[in-house]
């Protein structure tokens, strides 16, 4: 079920026990063959998929598709919000519902950026509501929850997800094709693996040139189909698991 479909009243009558699902995204570069809502727009379709399947158990809030996007600002369109101002934008996004007694919250996300704050703003909030027991608080990347798209089509060669590549362009493809450019002109750029397993400091423009990681030449609409069809199965799973949850349990 859809918040933006609801009176206040009938917020007000769910179950506590009812999971929210808050989807969140980006709108930056998405090199030169994709355009910059990219991240909102596959997030939104995996989002309305998953509704789908879980229908009215669990409430949907509306796409936050402003995001952590700084890495990206070199690049023209881009809009972010600078870290520590997003990190904030979560938590209170989420403590809204905690105000109002709701247990189970899910931040769903579709953007590589988002994923250090939407964890930590989960991570800060059960610190500051550590006297409840009946929290279950989770911050999730759709595409990180264990599904492998390679496997369920061979001829899909990426085994990861990159930015504006073979994964996000068939999706693109598959949803809206008319917004993906021509991609004879496009060149693969390395995902690359310096200093791997740490983590080095990096801003896109340290990585391509273009803006895109991966090759996007690969891309085609049934591949779209496949990966999609993959990770929804992911999120509808680990909603599945929240919906089951004793309400006390460390799982």
């Amino acid at each position: 079920m859809k918040l933006t479909d609801l009176k206040w009243t009938d917020v007000a009558a769910l179950p506590r026990s009812t999971p929210i699902v808050i989807p969140i995204a980006a709108l930056e570069q998405h090199g030169r063959h994709m355009p910059l809502f990219t991240d909102s727009m596959l997030c939104g379709e995996i989002i309305r998929r998953v509704s789908e399947k879980v229908g009215d158990r669990v409430l949907f809030t509306p796409m936050m598709w402003l995001g952590n996007s700084e890495h990206h600002l070199d690049f023209a369109g881009t809009m972010s919000a600078a870290p520590r101002v997003y990190l904030d934008l979560l938590r209170d996004m989420v403590e809204n519902f905690l105000f109002h007694n709701f247990t189970r919250i899910v931040l769903v996300n579709g953007h590589g950026g988002n994923i250090v704050p939407s964890q930590q703003a989960v991570f800060e909030l059960r610190q500051k509501y550590r006297e409840r027991s009946d929290l279950c608080l989770i911050a999730t990347t759709y595409w990180t929850l264990g599904g492998k798209p390679h496997e369920q089509d061979k001829s899909i060669k990426q085994q990861q997800m990159g930015h504006a590549c073979e994964w996000e362009t068939s999706m693109m493809l598959r949803i809206n094709p008319h917004l993906v450019g021509d991609l004879s002109k496009v060149q693969p750029v390395e995902f690359g693996g310096a200093f791997e397993p740490a983590h080095r400091g990096w801003i896109t423009k340290d990585r391509t040139e273009p803006g895109h990681i991966g090759d996007p030449r690969h891309a085609t609409a049934e591949k779209g189909e496949v990966i999609f069809r993959t990770l929804s199965a992911d999120v509808i799973n680990l909603l599945e698991k929240v919906l089951a949850w004793d309400g006390k349990s460390w799982k």
